[in-house]
């Protein structure tokens, strides 16, 4: 029993350790351009206004805040699954693909909104101390693998390349 037990706890690592390092990965990337994207809405008066509502919530108030949106996108997610389902994949996954970006660019634009009054819940503050040093290291050992050294060195290759048919496109493009 004993053996069964620790190959089925074998096999769901192997399968969900991979895609718990992706989405790490997808937030480590995204977390911090898309939050500094969304708070250059904070210039529109309106939006400037809303930002110092939020920032200025309860402790309570601002844990509501941070968590609507991911409860907002519950129903967009299982929509577009149901499309994928219905064979509708490209669209259903490009809803998913959407619905993450969007979502991780509002997450993480409250959460710098709320971070302080958070952190004034005991039960926050030690719930996401633990987090951020067990994703810390998971995304440490990440980055340590030749898989990772081998992406990172394939996307500058890319860059450069994009970079230099830009600068070759705005020449063959510019006044003479």
């Amino acid at each position: 029993m004993e053996r069964i037990k620790r190959t089925l706890i074998g096999a769901v690592s192997a399968t969900l350790v991979p895609l718990l390092a992706l989405l790490l990965i997808f937030e480590e990337w995204g977390w911090d351009p898309l939050s500094r994207a969304l708070a250059r809405l904070a210039q529109l008066p309106v939006w400037g206004r809303i930002e110092k509502l939020i920032s200025s919530l309860p402790p309570w108030a601002a844990l509501i805040t941070f968590f609507v949106p991911i409860l907002a996108l519950i129903p967009v997610k299982l929509l577009a699954w149901y499309w994928v389902a219905q064979g509708h994949t490209f669209l259903g996954l490009a809803i998913i693909a959407a619905a993450k970006l969007v979502g991780t660019a509002v997450v993480a634009r409250l959460f710098s909104l709320t971070h302080p009054a958070l952190m004034q819940m005991p039960w926050f503050a030690r719930l996401y101390t633990r987090w951020k040093v067990w994703k810390d290291r998971m995304t440490a050992r990440i980055k340590d693998t030749p898989q990772w050294r081998t992406f990172i060195a394939k996307r500058r290759r890319l860059v450069r390349k994009g970079r230099c048919a830009l600068i070759r496109v705005r020449k063959a493009f510019a006044p003479a």
